[in-house]
């Protein structure tokens, strides 16, 4: 069994996380400034020693300085020497740069389809009748073996199903112009925040988080967040799908010495504001279930009532910076803190809560039985390597020598729904378009009709001359191409295709009786 990872002190008094406690999860929480950013690299760094990966988010851009030696500085020397901290062996950790935007490390993308519809209302934030919606448009894309993989792919489907919605309402349900709208709206926001770079192909292979190097140190994977953050629905989204990759992804291990993987969900509580229930209950699912894979789940917040109490009750492992007690709810949060760590004697936690120093914390790490430890009030050791940012130089040197170098720096676009929907509505339009091609206008999406027949399956190219009752839809007005018809509209072309229908039967009787020789009228 690994070693315990020894976390924090204070005199004789030491904290250890107990590696094969380490995939019970934990809470770090504490106000702007009071070390969180620094337990967090401390416990990366003891990760990264057993040889577990470890995955970060840097919201700030200073976590970068794990992959470079620390150094003995005036001001650390002197902390040490306060504190009575022995002094680190300065080393640098194994490290992968990631970045959604692709500007600050390699590229993470997903499919549209393996977000599914659930995160992506989340993520477009669309109320119940709207993700019900979506959740259709999925359906029929899956059901006529359309690949949802971009964004361009997903607004093409969108548009398709908006247009011949009346085709699919009698299977499908009721599809709302409305909704499509909204949906479509969504869209548009997300791709102006860069959203359409996460969307694609490459996708992210989980499996490279999973990584040791020589030496058997895990690899420490750090998210460029810092522009991510301006997305913060986007940022949510990302984090629970790879959390719930990693949980459809890794088969059951029970409790094992000691963890696959730890991530570390920085700004948590931008995973649950305006959540639905069901996105609740389901990120309850995966914290709760993802101990057996062998994933460990820390979250980092500033208040712990930014995380939901059925989330919270799965948090083992705690550790509890300064909180301020400025306002009714931070004193709520102070009292809520206190009441959730196991009791000390010797200690009045909810009075230390608000005393607190910069880099002094609360800890309760799980016992070797998996109860909380009796609560101590410690002070966080320093990382032993670089605490900030690295230089540009330093960036591009860790991407070029990443053992992914190059493997997601190419996006692929292969044939998906987009194409094939263009592809459908150019072979179904007549050789003498009225209109003009879409092609060439920068649109992402091509222009349907609401005269083509539902995508049920491909369909041969209509002849140039057109049928009866194509004829008949021109007479009554319903021959040109709209992207949207009234209920006027639609009752003339009911009314048409009525009557080329009985205009139809009697010429195939006519037809047929002069074959057969029934001459009699």
């Amino acid at each position: 069994m690994p070693e315990p990872i020894l976390i924090a002190q204070r005199g004789k008094t030491q904290c250890f996380l107990l590696p094969d406690k380490a995939n019970r999860h934990g809470l770090i929480t504490g106000a702007t400034g009071t070390g969180k950013t620094i337990t967090l690299q401390t416990l990366a760094e003891g990760f990264s020693r057993i040889g577990v990966p470890v995955f970060m988010a840097d919201i700030k851009g200073d976590l970068t300085g794990i992959s470079q030696p620390g150094a003995l500085g005036d001001k650390l020397a002197k902390v040490l020497t306060e504190h009575a901290l022995p002094a680190p062996e300065f080393i640098a950790f194994p490290t992968t740069l990631w970045d959604v935007f692709g500007e600050q490390g390699h590229p993470v993308r997903a499919t549209v389809s393996d977000l599914g519809p659930l995160l992506l209302a989340r993520m477009l934030n669309l109320n119940e009748t709207q993700a019900g919606v979506l959740q259709l448009v999925f359906k029929i894309a899956d059901d006529e073996g359309l690949l949802l993989l971009d964004m361009k792919d997903l607004r093409a489907m969108c548009q398709l199903v908006g247009d011949n919605a009346s085709d699919f309402t009698t299977e499908y349900g009721n599809i709302s112009a409305a909704s499509i709208g909204a949906i479509q709206r969504g869209l548009m926001q997300i791709e102006q925040q860069g959203g359409d770079l996460f969307f694609g192909e490459p996708m992210l292979n989980i499996a490279d988080f999973l990584q040791t190097d020589t030496s058997g140190r895990g690899v420490i994977n750090v998210l460029a967040a810092d522009k991510l953050m301006n997305a913060p629905r986007l940022y949510a989204t990302f984090l629970l799908w790879m959390l719930s990759e990693l949980f459809e992804s890794l088969p059951e291990v029970g409790d094992l010495d000691k963890p696959k993987i730890v991530f570390f969900f920085d700004e948590a509580h931008l995973l649950f504001n305006d959540a639905p229930k069901v996105l609740i209950e389901r990120i309850e699912l995966v914290v709760r279930l993802v101990r057996s894979k062998g994933v460990g789940v820390y979250f980092v917040t500033q208040n712990p009532l930014d995380i939901p109490d059925t989330v919270l009750a799965q948090l083992g492992n705690r550790v509890q910076h300064a909180l301020r007690a400025f306002t009714p709810r931070d004193q709520k949060a102070v009292k809520s803190a206190a009441q959730t760590m196991r009791q000390n004697p010797q200690l009045d936690i909810e009075a230390a809560i608000t005393e607190l120093g910069v880099g002094e914390a609360l800890v309760s790490f799980l016992d070797e039985k998996g109860r909380p430890a009796v609560t101590e009030r410690v002070f966080v050791l320093p990382p032993a390597s670089q605490i900030g940012p690295i230089t540009p130089e330093q960036r591009k040197t860790l991407i070029s020598e990443s053992i992914v170098a190059g493997v997601y720096e190419k996006h692929l676009d292969r044939e998906s729904a987009f194409e094939k929907i263009k592809g459908r509505v150019e072979t179904r339009q007549p050789e003498q378009n009225s209109l003009p091609s879409q092609e060439g206008t920068g649109s992402p999406s091509p222009t349907y009709t609401t005269t083509n027949p539902a995508p049920a399956a491909p369909q041969p190219a209509a002849p140039a001359g057109g049928s009866l009752l194509d004829s008949l839809g021109n007479l009554f007005g319903g021959g040109a191409r709209r992207t949207r018809s009234s209920a006027g509209e639609q009752l003339i072309r009911s009314a048409a295709s009525s009557i080329g229908r009985e205009v139809g039967r009697q010429v195939m009787r006519g037809v047929m009786g002069s074959i057969f020789g029934g001459g009699r009228r």
